[in-house]
């Protein structure tokens, strides 16, 4: 996949019965979409390489386990929702999921850069490409995104949106590990990566064999 590619023919926006379906299938089906923000003129993004998926039952570490508050309220609204939290005043973003009513999402933890690759090594202050997108705080301050966004349709073609594939993506090369950064139900394998990415967030060895040794 190349960098700095420019186009006017972005990817089209996934539409919402893409997210009304099972959190960690969508969280699995998302790895080799395309995530995108058009912000100062220009459009800066690129491919999702890493997820993770937060349930609504039976899972402690979901920020919706504990029922509806105000920082959490969009992940009870229709799928395909963009919703934006802060954790250490870093931002992290989510794609909802299911139906309206039940709190699930996705967390995007990681994008393979693609367009506005300067833009992104301007604000984070990193030049190095593989270290623009990883982990949940470094994509959203790369792309810009923060609480102002918390809410927004990923469905409409707006400013901020998940779309298509732009290349084919194996499905072998899809693996599921376990999540990182959270104290509760760390073994579930609701973390879904491009297997041997170096765009991905972790210890290496967890990239090639989808399991902690």
């Amino acid at each position: 996949m190349g960098f700095e590619k420019q186009t006017t023919k972005w990817p089209r926006p996934l539409a919402e019965s893409f997210y009304r379906r099972p959190t960690a299938s969508v969280a699995r089906s998302l790895i080799g979409k395309t995530l995108l923000h058009r912000s100062d003129d220009r459009i800066v993004g690129g491919v999702i390489v890493e997820t993770e998926a937060y349930l609504a039952d039976g899972d402690p570490a979901c920020h919706a386990a504990r029922g509806m508050t105000p920082r959490n309220a969009t992940m009870f609204g229709p799928p395909g929702r963009l919703y934006v939290y802060t954790i250490h005043a870093k931002y992290c973003l989510n794609a909802v999921t299911q139906r309206a009513g039940v709190g699930s999402a996705v967390l995007i933890r990681a994008i393979q850069p693609r367009w506005g690759v300067t833009q992104m090594q301007q604000r984070r202050g990193q030049q190095a490409t593989d270290r623009l997108c990883r982990g949940p705080s470094m994509l959203c301050q790369a792309l810009a995104i923060d609480l102002q966004h918390d809410g927004v349709c990923l469905t409409e073609d707006s400013s901020i949106w998940i779309g298509r594939a732009v290349e084919r993506i194996a499905t072998e090369r899809i693996i599921a590990v376990p999540r990182i950064g959270i104290s509760q139900a760390k073994d579930l394998p609701l973390r879904f990566l491009l297997q041997d990415s170096p765009f991905v967030s972790g210890p290496k060895y967890w990239h090639r064999t989808g399991a902690r040794s």
